[in-house]
């Protein structure tokens, strides 16, 4: 039996790049003082696998540390700044990676998410490593628009895996991240 989960655990752990979020810089807009930070501030704070939030009024950003070993959501950090009142204007998290090969206009799985990496370099990411969530709701308007064209995959424009995505097994429904580096 011991032998039977310690093959299920390593087949669970090669089926897929690692990659460890440990933190995350999230940039708001719309703040005009310091009872908005507030607001933010206790709304992220409520999220389970955030371990701290510290405010940064100046620049109307947040630096999150995320709890070890927990399964991060990015949508609801998104919505956490959303439901205070306010929108993401830039979302970089930041993850240690195991010999992770990239490519532009590519798919890769972490942890069981996929991520669509936009305007990079053919690369292998090793240690730690920043990526930009450039989904429509993560970033400006203007920015969007630019990272967008730089795919015709649809998945780009709905967050979601089309018709591009379903020569990888996903279905119409599976969430694609769409981020750069």
């Amino acid at each position: 039996m011991k032998q039977f989960i310690i093959a299920c655990f390593l087949v669970v752990l090669g089926s897929g790049s690692f990659a460890q979020f440990s933190k995350a810089s999230l940039q708001a807009s719309g703040l005009t003082c310091a009872l908005c930070t507030k607001a933010i501030n206790n709304s992220l704070e409520q999220l389970s696998f955030i371990k701290s939030v510290k405010p940064e009024i100046k620049t109307s950003s947040f630096i999150i540390e995320f709890k070890e070993g927990v399964a991060i959501d990015i949508d609801a950090l998104r919505k956490g700044v959303e439901d205070a009142g306010f929108s993401v204007a830039k979302l970089q998290l930041t993850g240690n990676f195991d010999q992770l090969a990239v490519q532009s206009d590519e798919h890769a799985s972490l942890n069981g998410k996929t991520f669509h990496f936009l305007s990079v370099k053919k690369q292998t990411l090793s240690g730690e490593q920043v990526l930009t969530v450039v989904d429509k709701d993560f970033l400006p308007a203007k920015e969007f628009k630019k990272y967008s064209k730089s795919s015709s995959m649809s998945c780009v424009q709905t967050g979601k895996a089309g018709d591009c995505c379903k020569k990888e097994g996903l279905t119409a429904d599976t969430r694609i991240y769409h981020v750069t580096i």
